[in-house]
Formats: structure tokens, sequence, C-alpha cells
């Protein structure tokens, strides 16, 4: 069986992506810090006939990434996906009024832990037989709006993280590819956009068909696709 690494998956995108890659028959690996948000997802994972493991995991402790990547190599012994969803918005401040510590978390679970996920899964990526990793990023990594400072910037990191990731991996049997869903109803929108409305917006299990789409067999290399 398939083995996919979901992070941020106690809700939102994460949550949609882990019910998809668990139907089309994957063994999903679940991390989020909310143990009762997993403990849903794994239900609903299992009420569907798909099959799960939690593993809560706050992202900015960045040495226990590598515990995971050990434990998932005990057990499994490969991956066959990793989907980088975990993410973290922090206040819409100007920078000069941005509090360095929340400036410095939101780098961490942006970008420091996705580089720690990457350096530590490699090993169990390049054992599958066709791997595949989607990191989830935003169309504020492309602009400069003033306020968001913190997160575009660490967005903008990633995506050039990602890009340098897949050059590394392009002659080997790892396919890297970037997915902005757009405006999505979740928390994190919900944050950034009080009383929008989200019914205007893509739904989680819409962007959840892209990933999947991006987890198959003909997915590109080193591509950036937008929802919608």
């Amino acid at each position: 069986m398939p083995v996919a690494l979901i992070t941020g998956a106690s809700r939102g995108i994460g949550a949609a992506a882990a019910r998809a890659l668990a139907k089309a028959s994957y063994h999903c690996i679940l991390t989020a810090r909310t143990v009762g948000g997993l403990e849903e997802v794994d239900d609903q994972i299992r009420a569907a006939g798909g099959s799960a493991t939690i593993c809560p995991l706050d992202l900015r402790q960045l040495s226990m990434i590598d515990s995971l990547a050990a434990q998932l190599y005990e057990r499994f012994g490969k991956l066959d996906v990793f989907i980088g969803n975990a993410g973290m918005l922090g206040t819409l401040t100007p920078i000069a009024h941005h509090d360095p510590a929340e400036w410095e978390d939101v780098f961490r679970i942006n970008v420091h832990a996705n580089a720690r996920l990457l350096r530590a899964l490699d090993p169990l990526l390049k054992r599958a037989e066709a791997a595949r990793v989607v990191m989830v990023t935003s169309g504020a990594a492309t602009k400069a709006i003033p306020y968001w400072g913190a997160y575009a910037a660490s967005k903008a990191a990633l995506e050039n993280l990602t890009h340098i990731y897949a050059a590394e991996v392009a002659s080997t049997n790892i396919h890297v590819n970037l997915l902005d869903p757009g405006g999505t109803a979740t928390r994190m929108r919900a944050k950034a956009f009080p009383g929008e409305d989200a019914r205007t917006l893509h739904q989680p299990d819409q962007v959840a068909e892209a990933i999947l789409a991006l987890c198959e067999a003909d997915a590109p290399h080193d591509g950036r696709l937008r929802v919608g």
C-alpha cells in the first residue's frame, strides 16, 4: 500500500487532502498539533474504508521531524507522497510593527520545517517507486502586499526552496510541485479576510482533488499549479 504524509492534516486543506488520498488507497500519516482534529479526520477516513495513522507534531520543534522520519522508516521503509500543507499566517501588520518572535515562528513553520522535512524524508522518498512531493503555497508569495510581510516572504522562500529541491532530484524518481489553492474556505482565510462570504471561495475538497492529481503517475515536475 502506498504511504502519504500530510502536514496540517487536522482541518481545512490538509484534512481534505488526507481524505482524498485515503480514498485513493493511500495509507495516510496525519500530522498536526491538534490531537482532537487528527482523531476526527482519522475517524472519517476509517469510516470510509481507508487507513491512517495519527502523529501529533509541533513543527516548530524541528528536531522531532527527524524522529518522525525514523519512525516512518522503521514501519514502512519508504514514503510515496509528502504533502507540505501546514502553514502559519501570523499577524497582518506593518513590518516595522511585527513582533520578532512571531515573525520567526512564521518562518519556522512555513520554511524551516519544510526544509527539515525534505532533508529527513528524502531517503524515504527515494526508496519509493515513484514519489511525489506537493508543497502548498499562496498567491501572496508572488506579490508585495502591504501588511503581509511575514507570510508573503515566507511563502516566497518556500517556493524557491521547492524549486531548488526539484532541480536537485530531477534525475530521480521524485516529482516535486507547488500547489496554490487560491481563495479557499479555511480558518486561515477567515482570519485574513473576516466577513468574507465563504460560499464564493474554493472548498477544501476541490483543492484536495488538485493535490491528488499532482500525486498521479503522470504528474509534472517542478510545476506551480493554481486552483481555478
